[in-house]
């Protein structure tokens, strides 16, 4: 026969305290009499410190400022750029309808559409033909015009 093993449960041992207990006691002590004596060579030193750190300060925000703007400034040339090719195409696109609109064979067009025919010999009066010289100045003169009723 075989004997079964029996596992028993073995307990945690406890550890026996060694040594000698810590006892802390307060102690109550009074520091309002004393004085702080002030190190005149360490606020010279401190006061140094603190103008060198607010000089390198300003300087490190200036080139931040300028390098900000310079990017700044790249972003608005740009734009402008953008803009003006734009504006140029605007451009081209708007000359190349007035050139289609001022077509005298367009006009003519519309003009005979309308019932309007050529003018006759005498109709027509330019405005930038010299007028005669007189010793007086002309400041409006009556000019025959025939009118032609498109009813």
């Amino acid at each position: 026969m075989a004997a079964a093993a029996v596992q028993v449960p073995v307990a945690p041992r406890r550890r026996s305290w060694t040594g000698t207990p810590e006892i802390y006691f307060t102690k109550p002590i009074d520091n309002s009499r004393l004085v702080k004596v002030e190190d005149p060579r360490r606020t010279r030193e401190m006061r140094q410190f603190g103008i060198a750190l607010a000089f390198l300060f300003v300087l490190v925000m200036g080139y931040a400022f300028q390098h900000f703007k310079a990017i700044e400034y790249g972003y608005k040339i740009e734009a402008l750029k953008s803009q003006r090719a734009n504006l140029i195409e605007m451009n081209r696109a708007l000359r190349l309808d007035e050139a289609s609109l001022r077509d005298p064979e367009r006009i003519d067009r519309i003009a005979r559409g309308m019932g309007l025919q050529s003018p006759q010999a005498g109709q027509v009066v330019r405005m930038d033909s010299s007028m005669p010289e007189s010793s007086s100045s002309v400041v409006a003169s009556l000019t025959p015009v025939a009118v032609v009723s498109s009813r």
